[in-house]
């Protein structure tokens, strides 16, 4: 079975989290698309594992973590994961850990051309600056490095020369320093030195898997509305986070998915710039951030933080065909006494349920929920106070999707099944 695992807001939903719950039953977990600009924090047995580029499963015995095709990989980054893991008393072996040979390399100039471009933008879009947008402009361009190129580095320079060609002429022209070959080149030898053994064609273990019928989740990164396509343009990631694009980040078709779970707060939150329709710039906002601890595991930036927009997960709901839904932090918004969720706009004098290109112009119309408290005592959804299951119902009814799964903690063990 092949189950895949999305964002339904701005990310930071608690994807990781959701895959790690998952992979309990599983022999693979998948990375498939983003690189370092995101981040999964997972809380297992007590201990808190912050990961950008590993698959949340990696903490996990007895199953393979992959980084797939569609990621793009700082080698930098990727080896300080692994040793961090080391450190937890985590050995990251061939076995445990598997990166596709096909996914892109991010190198320094990437970096740097991440933060020239931001510089020049007259409207600034909030980037990470760790040059995943550059990244995949030169793998669109058909100019970028790949792991194999780790592996096989028998045109290593030559490549290198030709992406930095033109890095370098913007540096020059910008006034920033240029970089070296020999640099970059370096780089790359000391990374293989450590990554080496890792690299592989992923896509026949997942064959294989799939033939045995073995258990694989696919977690993405960000979210829907990030999405290059589907998300709040220009104000998203440079890749497709929707399930479709996660699934062939992995290199998996739509008729091998069995399962694809959305992934929502029962509240709303997102970094950086971009529209915000139910975002409280205020005590209810800042009171939401502390209380969810709504701070970025990639950048420490706070989030904005506002009420559940439901339009938006309907949306999400059909363009990510899910089959489920995951709501977490059901005990951070239940302590607010009064909740307000979205379930429409008013757009240029109309009443409407969807998302216009031009949502900045939208006003919310919300409904109002009472607030309750919850435990870890509650271990069922009927243990669950009334205005939690009414709140969870009417996600429901709205989206027309089943809530599968409701997070009332930090620890994955806080986590109701429904």
């Amino acid at each position: 079975m092949i189950k895949l695992i999305v964002g339904t807001q701005w990310g930071d939903e608690g994807k990781g989290r959701a895959a790690h719950f998952e992979s309990k039953n599983a022999s693979i977990v998948v990375r498939s698309t983003g690189g370092n600009n995101a981040g999964h924090t997972v809380v297992a047995n007590g201990k808190k594992y912050a990961m950008h580029l590993l698959p949340s499963a990696i903490i996990r015995d007895g199953v393979t973590s992959i980084i797939a095709p569609g990621v793009v990989i700082d080698p930098e980054v990727l080896i300080s994961e692994i040793d961090e893991m080391d450190k937890a008393g985590i050995k990251i072996t061939k076995d445990r850990l598997k990166i596709s040979e096909r996914a892109h390399l991010i190198l320094p100039h990437h970096k740097m051309l991440d933060n020239l471009y931001e510089e020049l933008k007259e409207n600034k879009v909030g980037t990470t600056k760790r040059g995943i947008g550059p990244c995949y402009a030169e793998k669109c361009n058909r100019s970028g490095l790949r792991m194999f190129d780790l592996v096989d580095r028998t045109n290593l320079k030559n490549k290198l020369e030709g992406s930095l060609k033109i890095a370098n002429a913007l540096f020059r022209e910008f006034g920033y320093d240029e970089i070296s070959i020999e640099s970059e080149y370096e780089l790359c030898l000391n990374s293989a030195k450590r990554l080496e053994p890792f690299i592989c064609d992923t896509q026949s273990i997942l064959m294989e898997a799939n033939e045995k019928g073995e258990n694989i989740i696919v977690e993405g990164a960000q979210a829907l509305y990030l999405d290059l396509d589907h998300g709040d343009y220009p104000y998203v990631t440079s890749s497709n986070p929707n399930a479709s694009g996660i699934a062939s980040g992995a290199g998996i078709g739509p008729s091998k998915v069995d399962e694809v779970i959305g992934v929502l707060k029962a509240y709303s939150s997102r970094v950086g710039e971009g529209p915000f329709t139910t975002e409280q710039k205020n005590e209810i906002g800042d009171t939401i951030r502390e209380l969810g601890h709504e701070y970025g595991t990639t950048t420490g930036r706070p989030r904005r933080c506002g009420w559940l927009d439901l339009v938006m997960i309907k949306n999400a709901c059909f363009i990510n065909g899910l089959t489920s839904l995951c709501v977490n932090h059901m005990d951070t918004i239940g302590k607010l006494g009064e909740i307000k969720v979205c379930v429409g706009y008013e757009y240029k004098g109309n009443k409407i349920t969807y998302i216009p290109i031009d949502r900045e112009n939208c006003k919310p119309i919300y409904e109002t929920f009472e607030g309750w408290e919850v435990n870890n005592n509650m271990t069922s959804f009927d243990m669950l106070p009334e205005n939690a299951k009414k709140y969870i119902n009417f996600i429901e009814d709205y989206t027309k999707v089943k809530v599968k799964y409701i997070g009332i903690g930090a620890d994955e063990k806080q986590t109701i099944v429904k």
